[in-house]
């Protein structure tokens, strides 16, 4: 079975902090982080190789420095890694980063299933992942609480408003991963020092010009713009209502009563 995850590097969002002038992100000497959630991935790429066998390649697509967190996917397990980074990849929105994504994908599978975290903690739109499996023609199933593979075909429980779901799929497919759907494994010491050796190839636009159509890549490819990032203003301070049950839940009344909601 081949499998292949895609990961992204993020801020540490305990960090994060917005130019108050040019509004916006601070990035000088904020730590970057393996997404969370790609995390869950990386570890679900694993227990499938480890209970039916295969290999596992993670992608990563950004500047040279996001190669520590797929050498921090490798040190968890990972048996080979890559980085798609070009200049013409930059300024990408979540439309062309899922195009180039599936493209590198194209570039070296076929894969059986693709993985990925539910949203990335910078952006949160939990658009890119989807949209891989829209370019590759791939069914989806999104926020898995579990996979097993019989056969050609996928059975997974996936996370839905009233409970669990459970869905039968053929491969190839896509499925992202979310904090409920396992606990990430500790990397070993010797897999740190291996990670430390690996070679990590890079994909360039160069690489992969025969499949990638440059009209859908980069800020020119993006059909969304990214017009402003700003922390919200205070408007209002809170009301703090003291006293027993039955008076504060009168004066709540009043104070929506007051302020027309009621």
């Amino acid at each position: 079975m081949k499998i292949v995850v895609c990961v992204k590097q993020v801020p540490d969002t305990t960090e994060i902090k917005i130019d108050p002038v040019k509004n916006t992100l601070i990035r000088t000497g904020v730590p970057s982080i393996l997404n969370p959630f790609d995390r869950n991935a990386v570890e679900t790429a694993l227990q499938l190789k480890d209970t039916y066998g295969g290999e596992v390649t993670v992608l990563s697509m950004g500047p040279p420095q996001a190669k520590a967190v797929l050498r921090e996917a490798l040190s968890m397990g990972a048996d080979r890694a890559y980085l798609i980074t070009d200049r013409a990849f930059g300024g990408s929105d979540t439309y062309a980063t899922s195009y180039i994504l599936s493209s590198a994908i194209r570039h070296l599978g076929p894969f059986d299933v693709v993985l990925g975290g539910k949203q990335a903690i910078d952006g949160d739109t939990g658009q890119t992942a989807p949209s891989i499996a829209e370019h590759l023609g791939m069914i989806r199933l999104t926020y898995i609480v579990s996979m097993e593979i019989q056969g050609d075909k996928v059975i997974a429980k996936r996370q839905v408003e009233e409970g669990v779901e459970v869905i039968e799929a053929k491969l190839p497919v896509l499925c992202t991963a979310t904090k409920e759907t396992n606990k990430p494994r500790y990397a070993t010491i010797r897999g740190k020092l291996e990670s430390l050796k690996a070679e990590i190839p890079e994909l360039t636009l160069e690489d992969m010009k025969d499949i990638i159509d440059t009209a859908k890549i980069g800020l020119k490819g993006s059909p969304t713009k990214v017009k402003a990032t700003f922390t919200p203003k205070r408007t209002a301070d809170g009301v703090y209502i003291a006293g027993g049950p039955q008076s504060m839940a009168a004066s709540l009344l009043d104070c929506l009563e007051e302020s027309k909601v009621l």
